[in-house]
């Protein structure tokens, strides 16, 4: 799959906003211990999202109610469902100058049914000129998503028989349908129930 860039300028996958805060001093401090001295910016991106995915817990894993969607309190709460922890590992990247985009996939269940919009990152590493899906989710059994910039190594692999869908965009920003519903839910119960089901093909 061919991923297009929503914004051709690379700086705006470098910025800072109120929900991808690498400005924030949490942010920052969680960099640099990752970074430690001397790591290459792969090793540095491979360190950052295997700190997402293994030490940030998925909500609906760890049944915690708690909502969040702001990379630092992603971070401070050690708590959130796919959307945030992709907020924080891309709050993590871009806070070390490692261009990082937002992007979704839209899953089902077996049959077709109960459709949700999954997110994920992707990851251009300085210098080069392809972007690269990781999904810092979290592993369970039957999920076993790794770092790669190879062959991609996600939590799932869409399939279209099922009217699954790998969303070609890149994001600078979260999908408003997204961060909308993060907002809005005052518990992890409230957004399951109000989760986006799909995204337009084009935005």
């Amino acid at each position: 799959m061919r991923l297009t860039q929503q914004d051709p300028d690379l700086s705006a996958y470098l910025a800072a906003d109120d929900v991808i805060d690498h400005e924030h001093p949490l942010v920052r401090a969680t960099a640099a211990r990752l970074r430690g001295p001397g790591l290459d910016a792969y090793s540095y991106a491979k360190a950052a999202f295997e700190f997402v995915r293994d030490h940030i817990p998925h909500s609906h894993d760890a049944d915690d109610p708690r909502v969040t969607w702001r990379a630092s309190d992603v971070l401070a709460l050690r708590t959130g469902i796919c959307y945030a922890k992709a907020h924080a590992l891309a709050a993590l990247l871009r806070a070390e100058a490692v261009p990082a985009a937002l992007c979704y996939q839209r899953l089902t269940d077996d049959d077709g049914g109960d459709p949700v919009v999954h997110g994920l990152i992707a990851v251009r590493l300085p210098g080069g000129t392809w972007w690269f899906r990781q999904d810092p989710r979290g592993n369970k059994p039957g999920v076993d998503a790794q770092f790669s910039v190879e062959d991609e190594r996600l939590a799932w692999t869409v399939r279209p028989e099922c009217g699954e869908v790998d969303y070609p965009l890149l994001y600078a920003a979260p999908h408003p349908a997204v961060l909308g519903a993060l907002k809005a839910a005052p518990d992890r119960s409230h957004l399951w129930r109000t989760l986006p089901t799909g995204l337009p093909a084009t935005d």
